[in-house]
């Protein structure tokens, strides 16, 4: 008898855990944030930002053997009680440039839960949810449907997105 997986569904997470002196600074992610949506601007490069990309490009390479080129990262703000409509960022009619994962990093990031939905053959409609804070990431398949919910009742919460390709 063999078994071979055909496909797998994997989700990554964990805290992003910098060494003294390279900390990712919330301020200035944040910041960039706040910018960029009140004047519908892309947001420009920063230190802090390339931190947190090779971070999570680095560590899932030595230890999952993933090879993954970001292809774009954008941030959100979220304001009390706000959840998102359903995302997806795989384009449907054009999957040759479309990422293969998203990357959703918590930013003073409290009370936060992020539902991704996937199917499991025939078990169509399935979800999963996982909470996301400060300092946290959680990647997962482009193709599958997620949405955010902010349930504290007081502050912003910031979410920075990095999508990637993988090689």
């Amino acid at each position: 008898m063999q078994k071979k997986v055909l496909s797998e569904q994997a989700l990554y997470s964990g805290d992003v855990k910098m060494p003294m002196g390279y900390e990712i600074d919330p301020f200035i992610l944040s910041k960039s944030i706040f910018e960029s949506t009140y004047t519908q601007t892309k947001a420009p490069f920063n230190k802090t930002w390339d931190r947190l990309n090779k971070y999570i490009v680095e560590h899932l390479r030595v230890k999952y053997k993933l090879k993954l080129v970001n292809q774009k990262t954008w941030g959100t703000m979220y304001l009390p009680n706000e959840k998102s409509n359903p995302l997806r960022e795989t384009d449907l009619n054009d999957l040759k440039n479309s990422p293969d994962f998203v990357c959703l990093y918590g930013i003073n990031a409290a009370d936060v839960m992020i539902k991704i939905y996937y199917d499991d053959n025939r078990r169509q409609g399935k979800s999963w949810e996982i909470p996301l804070t400060h300092g946290q990431f959680i990647m997962f398949p482009a193709n599958n449907f997620y949405h955010i919910e902010n349930n504290q009742k007081k502050l912003l919460n910031f979410i920075q997105t990095i999508t990637y390709e993988y090689l």
